[in-house]
């Protein structure tokens, strides 16, 4: 990692004393970065129905939201109104996006959610909000005026179509350029409002709710769980009133229900198909034309292979994830694998034809591609 993205902080250093906890200004974290691409090139994935975009447009204290597809005719309002399109997961689209997400790997992959992008007219924001995860802002093209507060009072403005803080007090303010960067923990209250037209990128973390773990992990349980016998009551007791729930069956079921547990290793299972699931709206794309094993294999051993930028390959011990699917592990593969997971590419790829066969099947999926560069 260079040592400017940080400001001279090392990935150490950032984490023990940023990382949620407070936020930092960097200037020139990415020297000579002026976006990824044009404005045309943004607008056009704005109307785009396998992207993710929103449209916001503010006039006096009232706000306007519109979701993706964005219509061409929404886009072409004059310049002067201020008013911002945001797309979402621009490095599922752009391999110069995951390259620039893949700078932020001193935080596990397990962690980072996305590069969204942003472009706004003169005065163009989404208002003062707050994010429950951490995100890095990048300047892209032109300059935009960054407003922040550590407030407590985190109401929200009742009926608005977008989370605005009722009462904003800023506490720090700070114009970034091209290249600078701001960091700003979870619920670090934020205003960024565009001083002419510009783009800004923003680097942000996946942190689910407790809520959303355990309703997903209770999914699991259900799916995975093999509980033994029957309800019985041998004891059945007469009761005067047949409408009424016999105590004894609450208490029997109640012991019964003792025997759903779980280990680490339950968790460590889940987690691995839960946080490599992807979204929803995220579908892979086989080749239309698929080449045979025996071509993959000659491709792969001569220019190794990239997984797709929408795949997430995780590991924990000798337990790997794909895209939500446990893998099966063939013998002898488990190093190249740990490789393919952590460079997201392998150069080398070893003569083992399960390995082959096993990477051919992801191929074939979408989920990788021969060549390690692309070729």
């Amino acid at each position: 990692m260079d040592k400017t993205l940080l400001g001279g902080l090392s990935p150490r250093t950032f984490l023990r004393d940023y990382w949620q906890k407070k936020p930092l200004l960097i200037r020139g974290a990415i020297p000579g970065f002026n976006g990824l691409l044009e404005r045309d090139a943004l607008l056009a994935l704005a109307r785009d129905e396998s992207v993710e975009s929103r449209f916001v447009a503010q006039d006096g204290q009232r706000w306007q939201l519109e979701r993706g597809p964005l219509p061409a005719s929404l886009l072409k309002r004059p310049k002067s109104k201020a008013w911002t399109v945001l797309i979402q997961g621009l490095n599922m689209q752009l391999p110069q996006a995951d390259a620039l997400m893949r700078r932020f790997s001193f935080i596990p992959y397990a962690r980072l959610d996305d590069v969204m992008v942003s472009y706004a007219t003169d005065g163009g924001g989404v208002g003062p909000h707050f994010d429950s995860y951490d995100v890095f802002l990048l300047q892209g093209t032109g300059t935009r005026r960054w407003r922040i507060s550590t407030q407590k009072d985190l109401s929200l403005v009742e009926g608005a179509p977008l989370r605005i803080l009722r009462n904003f007090v800023p506490e720090q303010e700070w114009l970034l350029e091209p290249g600078d960067m701001l960091y700003l923990p979870p619920h670090c209250a934020h205003d960024g409002i565009a001083e002419g037209e510009c783009t800004t990128y923003s680097i942000g973390f996946r942190t689910p709710s407790v809520q959303e773990l355990g309703t997903a992990f209770v999914d699991y349980l259900r799916d995975n769980l093999c509980l033994e016998g029957m309800y019985a009551d041998p004891d059945l007791a007469l009761q005067a009133d047949p409408a009424q729930l016999p105590a004894a069956m609450i208490e029997r079921v109640e012991q019964m229900l003792t025997a759903i547990r779980w280990s680490r290793s339950d968790v460590e299972q889940f987690l691995g198909g839960y946080l490599t699931e992807p979204k929803p709206h995220i579908f892979f794309d086989p080749p239309d034309e698929p080449v045979s094993v025996k071509r993959f294999a000659q491709q792969a051993k001569r220019s190794g292979v990239r997984l797709d930028a929408r795949t997430l390959l995780l590991r924990s011990g000798r337990y790997f994830w794909i895209n939500g699917e446990d893998v099966d592990l063939p013998s002898d593969a488990a190093s190249s694998l740990r490789t393919l997971a952590s460079e997201r590419t392998l150069t080398a790829v070893p003569d083992d034809e399960e390995l082959l066969e096993l990477l051919y099947g992801w191929y074939c999926d979408g989920f990788l591609h021969a060549g390690a560069k692309g070729d």
